[in-house]
């Protein structure tokens, strides 16, 4: 999975980049936006859900769909960076559940046994 995560972030800064030269939506900057989805989304499907990635997936899916709105006007910045402040908080605290598994990278393994 893992190597996936190259050719998709090349694939979608490169859709980005056709949609801005195309002129589709000219008031968005699509190279960002489908940069910070895609971001998002990969950390979710090569991370899993753990603590970390159930914060930082959905906090970057959040922000490109806002920063969408924004840029078309229909959000203006003093309601966005609120409401991310908002999510992150939310995010935090369900992260904080029993349920969801600490990220496997922070678990100590158990140390080897030392032969004498």
């Amino acid at each position: 999975m893992k190597t996936l995560i190259v050719p998709i972030l090349l694939i979608t800064f490169g859709i980005g980049w056709v949609l801005t030269t195309l002129g589709a939506m000219p008031q968005i900057d699509w190279v960002w936006t489908l940069g910070i989805l895609v971001v998002g989304v990969l950390i979710l499907a090569a991370g899993g859900i753990d603590k970390v990635t159930l914060v930082a997936g959905p906090f970057l899916i959040l922000a490109s769909f806002l920063s969408i709105l924004r840029q078309t006007g229909r959000l203006k910045i003093d309601l966005e960076v609120p409401l991310l402040v908002i999510a992150v908080g939310v995010l935090m605290l369900i992260a904080r559940l029993d349920i969801v598994p600490p990220p496997t990278w922070l678990i100590k393994p158990p140390e080897k046994l030392r032969s004498r």
